[in-house]
């Protein structure tokens, strides 16, 4: 066996597969949270296991320079849109379906290049809506720079599907320099986010309209490659970059202090929640921290850099209200705590089952 089949096989060492307990697939094993990860490392991360894959990030980063390129990286990610509603305030699933393939690329410290799209449309799916989301995606590329070159469609039918769902596959290019994975965390780093949390989970939970909600809540679903090239240019030496999609900012932290084997504290009263989402969770026991976002981001950032980069995320459109939140403290490895209002201390775990499916 040659030396790159076998330096492909090696995976990072210090993270425990989870296991599947489960006899059957349930909703619980889509969510972004524990389930959902004990599917990923035993199902697949176990039969397709590869050093690429197995740093369970948000995208593959390949050598460019075996494929004849410079000396940087490819970064490819695909991901599917099964949203209910199809629009919401602030966006609707042909929006969501680039943006969201765009920072995936993006929180690797990819320069997005090149989409593909691929649909399945359920029988009877009006012209006029496909017309719509079609547009949106359109409009979505051409805002963050991105060309869609590639796609697929495909009919099922009525009832087979719930009126239109989307594949989205995403190639960009890393830079010479740029190094962000979530095995780099380090004691002494900032927890930043870049805005206000869970502004699109609480807003798919009114847009539904079956609780009678009537909270003034818009998306945040928005291109985050342009805020990270700002951050990158302020500190090229971020730790860990995410974007708190499904499971929201408390499951990124956890995999970020799993994968880099740390203890991370966050700060309650450093939250930036809006006051009509909090108000939704606390009408509903829900929590900000795991509801999903799709225009938010968790960088972790060296000490000594976390002041600038955090100054260049605030002149930036997304993220005027980015603000730090916690920091990588000396504890047990893969914890994540949280220092409350209360003056007291409690465990942030990840997400175990399903909060509200189908947000993205």
């Amino acid at each position: 066996m040659n030396d790159r089949v076998d330096s492909l096989r090696l995976r990072p060492a210090g993270r425990r597969r989870g296991v599947v307990r489960d006899t059957c697939i349930t909703l619980s094993h889509g969510s972004g949270g524990k389930a959902m990860r004990d599917l990923i490392d035993d199902v697949f991360v176990a039969a397709f296991d590869n050093r690429m894959l197995s740093t369970l990030e948000d995208q593959a980063r390949l050598p460019i320079r075996e494929l004849g390129g410079a000396a940087c990286r490819l970064a490819f990610t695909t991901d599917s849109y099964v949203v209910d509603p199809l629009f919401f305030p602030g966006g609707d699933i042909g929006m969501l379906a680039v943006n969201g393939t765009v920072n995936d690329l993006a929180v690797g410290g990819a320069r997005p290049l090149y989409l593909s799209c691929a649909m399945i449309l359920e029988e009877g799916l009006d012209v006029a809506v496909l017309r719509r989301v079609v547009r949106s995606m359109a409009d979505a590329a051409e805002r963050a720079g991105v060309a869609i070159v590639t796609g697929d469609t495909k009919v099922v039918p009525r009832g087979a599907a719930d009126k239109l769902f989307i594949n989205t596959t995403g190639i960009g290019v890393i830079d010479e320099g740029i190094d962000v994975g979530v095995q780099r965390a380090q004691l002494g780093d900032a927890v930043i986010v870049n805005g206000t949390l869970g502004d699109h989970g609480a807003t798919i939970l009114a847009a539904r309209g079956d609780l009678a909600l009537e909270a003034e809540i818009a998306s945040d679903c928005a291109p985050l490659h342009s805020l990270v090239r700002t951050m990158l240019g302020a500190s090229a030496d971020i730790h860990c970059l995410r974007d708190a999609t499904r499971g929201g900012v408390a499951t990124v932290v956890n995999e970020i202090a799993q994968s880099s084997g740390v203890c991370i504290r966050l700060d309650e009263a450093r939250l930036p929640v809006r006051e009509p989402v909090a108000g939704l969770c606390e009408l509903l026991g829900l929590d900000p921290l795991y509801m999903a976002n799709e225009g938010k981001l968790v960088a972790i950032v060296p000490r000594e850099a976390a002041t600038r980069v955090l100054a260049a995320m605030q002149g930036d459109p997304f993220g005027s209200d980015a603000r730090i939140i916690g920091e990588v403290v000396d504890g047990p490895a893969g914890l994540v705590t949280m220092a409350t209002v209360l003056g007291g201390e409690r465990i942030v775990d990840m997400l175990v089952g399903e909060q509200l499916p189908r947000i993205c």
